[in-house]
């Protein structure tokens, strides 16, 4: 135990300070450093993850195509088919690829209700 005491010059004012000195506490197996516990990582049932992404993106609105390789492609396929358009506005690219995205995804959908239709799982050749 630890007393401090302070004064000031005319000697009027006491303030004493106690503190107690810590003691080491007990720890509790919860709180043992983990490399003395060998846990073993819990598992998700199959297909878990799987949902838990498809909410995820069915949640956003991002799209999910790489802009730049899209872009490319774009380029690529206009100037085989007519070489005389070289430039895009930025605003075209854009649309053009949300078109084709929902293209994509109503493409799959049907594909998806097709094979649920045919008693399968998933999607084959």
């Amino acid at each position: 135990m630890f007393q401090l005491q302070f004064t000031n010059d005319k000697g009027h004012i006491f303030v004493s300070v106690q503190l107690k000195e810590e003691t080491p506490t007990r720890r509790s197996p919860r709180d043992a450093p983990p490399s003395s516990i060998q846990r073993t990582k819990r598992r998700k049932h199959p297909g878990t993850a799987a949902l838990q992404e498809i909410r995820r993106l069915q949640k956003s609105t991002q799209l999910l195509i790489p802009a730049a390789p899209f872009i490319r492609n774009v380029k690529e396929i206009s100037n085989f088919m007519n070489p005389e358009i070289t430039r895009w506005t930025a605003e075209a690219l854009v649309a053009l690829q949300e078109a084709a995205e929902d293209y994509l995804v109503h493409l799959f959908e049907d594909a998806m209700l097709c094979a649920i239709h045919a008693k399968r799982v998933t999607l084959s050749k």
